[in-house]
């Protein structure tokens, strides 16, 4: 696969804050990269610093070969690059389908945002029958199941995620992740997934890093690190 996202030597902070140091990743086109780590390891800054959004970025951000660091948020997105952050951040004053409209707000292609419309509804059918439903009103499930088909309505070429799984009831869970397992092979979708549940993202990931106190410590295939004593130690309770 050919690496659509990549990341080199990067070193971020928040004002004097200094939190990422010499951080290297890859996320291939069509493939996943997970990034495991403790709270605070710096997992959201990565994602914030890819995106440019709130922390100052030394180093190299490349998508699809094309220097990305130092834009802005908005020029970012608009080269392809969603983001679905820790909290899931969708409109809570907003219906379900004006969510949708939202996320894809900055395309031109009225017939094609028709039709990506109707493929999030057929891969979140609550999404359908929830269509003028405020927003704030829905479970964490389905405010989940919003910010990513929102997201998708972008048409991005890399769909970043900060803890998809958390708070959430095992079989929405589930749910979530079939479907970026379908969405990561119909679409030729690069996706980068933080995510404290190891077990699912190494169950989904092809690549996988694990970050610790700002820095990558173990990185490579994720059956390698599935294998891994240090991995399975730590992040999935075996010996």
């Amino acid at each position: 696969m050919s690496v659509l996202l990549k990341v080199s030597g990067v070193h971020a902070a928040y004002r004097a804050h200094a939190v990422l140091r010499d951080v290297s990743l890859d996320v291939h086109v069509g493939g996943v990269t997970a990034l495991l780590g403790a709270n605070g390891a710096g997992k959201t800054t990565l994602l914030r610093a890819i995106s440019g959004a709130m922390v100052s970025v030394k180093g190299s951000i490349e998508l699809d070969g094309r220097r990305i660091d130092g834009q802005s948020t908005d020029a970012i997105a608009r080269l392809g690059v969603a983001h679905v952050p820790d909290g899931r951040g969708t409109f809570p004053g907003l219906t379900v389908e004006e969510n949708l409209l939202v996320g894809g707000i900055s395309r031109a292609d009225r017939a094609g945002m028709r039709h990506d419309m109707k493929r999030m509804y057929e891969l979140f059918p609550k999404l359908f029958e929830y269509r003028r439903t405020m927003a704030g009103l829905l479970s964490g499930g389905e405010q989940q199941m919003l910010a990513i088909a929102r997201a998708l309505m972008l048409k991005p070429e890399l769909l970043m995620l900060d803890e998809p799984s958390f708070g959430l009831a095992p079989l929405i869970v589930k749910q979530i992740f079939d479907m970026l397992h379908e969405i990561k092979q119909e679409a030729r979708l690069g996706i980068l997934l933080v995510e404290q549940n190891a077990r699912l993202a190494l169950g989904i990931a092809d690549l996988a890093c694990v970050m610790e106190v700002g820095r990558i410590t173990i990185a490579g295939s994720a059956d390698a690190l599935r294998e891994d004593p240090r991995v399975r130690a730590a992040y999935l309770g075996l010996q």
